[in-house]
């Protein structure tokens, strides 16, 4: 397999133009395009995008332009990967790779069924602060990617993008078991991103003894529980260590459903408490703290119409 030479992300939110300007800097702004719908581009065309104040230029495509790439990033928000794999079909390849950075535990299923498994990675982002706001983007800690495969045949595919992201400066770990890793971060997302959301809470609010913090522990600790029977096995350590990774983050930020909140866009809440009252509805099991959750939510969203 060649070098991963030529790389399209797909959504400019927080995380696409995090890892968009480290790969910019290190193989140039023709190598890599952000992939959109038409619209998008009209809408992009004269904007300025920051990153911690500093302006940054981007390659924007129409899908239609877009032609077959090494690698592809997916950086949407789960309300929009239905349409993101329609705008990234003409950047897939037989040997294209393909990672996603979205939250859940649903996304790199959905996405092979469209492409075929043996193209996508598991990938997970996290311990990154970026906030992005309008166009500009601010953050402290940059955070790092975790990733890792189900399928032995996948190996060569995971040792060139170990390769590229040595090469561009992006921060990763391989993991031997991905999908405990990918229930960790769903389970410290249905926690923080949920509670940030619905208490209009930053990450230091949201970590001060107090309702907010209670019931953040409250949802992840029913994500462990719907981890047993889903045979994944998270335990009360991994929650005290997310809670750790959680501590180290900017107590100014916010998670992304949040943000969400504050520009009252539509949020992540079916693919977080949505996911895990599906799931948890199979075995009978209760999980009340997300069901408050995302009926408050609900009606926080029910009011952006007003």
């Amino acid at each position: 397999m060649r070098e991963i030479n030529r790389v399209a992300i797909v959504g400019m939110g927080a995380l696409g133009l995090l890892f968009g300007e480290r790969i910019v800097s290190a193989i140039g702004k023709e190598n890599l395009c952000f992939v959109a719908d038409e619209e998008r581009v009209i809408r992009y065309r004269d904007v300025t995008f920051t990153i911690n104040g500093e302006a940054k230029e981007f390659q924007v495509v129409p899908s239609y332009e877009a032609c077959v790439v090494d690698l592809v990033i997916v950086a949407v928000k789960y309300n929009a990967l239905t349409n993101a794999l329609d705008t990234m079909k003409n950047c897939v390849g037989k040997t294209t790779t393909i990672i996603s950075v979205m939250n859940g535990i649903s996304s790199e299923e959905i996405i092979g069924a469209r492409f075929g498994r043996e193209k996508v990675l598991y990938t997970i982002a996290q311990a990154m602060d970026a906030v992005k706001l309008g166009y500009d983007l601010n953050y402290t800690k940059y955070g790092e990617l975790r990733i890792g495969i189900k399928e032995t045949v996948q190996k060569e595919r995971l040792d060139n993008v170990v390769r590229f992201l040595e090469r561009v400066n992006i921060p990763y770990v391989v993991e031997e078991d991905i999908i405990h890793r990918l229930w960790g971060k769903f389970m410290v997302n249905v926690g923080i991103n949920q509670t940030c959301m619905a208490y209009e809470a930053t990450y230091g609010e949201a970590l001060s003894p107090g309702a907010a913090f209670d019931t953040m522990q409250g949802a992840m600790r029913e994500v462990i529980a719907l981890s047993q029977r889903e045979q994944i096995n998270l335990t009360e350590s991994d929650l005290e260590n997310y809670i750790e990774i959680l501590k180290a983050l900017s107590p100014d930020g916010a998670p992304s459903m949040r943000q969400d909140g504050i520009m009252k866009r539509p949020s992540e809440v079916e693919m977080f408490a949505g996911t895990v009252r599906s799931m948890a509805a199979k075995y009978g099991l209760p999980v009340p703290v997300n069901d408050m959750l995302y009926k408050r939510i609900k009606e926080m969203e029910a009011r952006y119409s007003r």
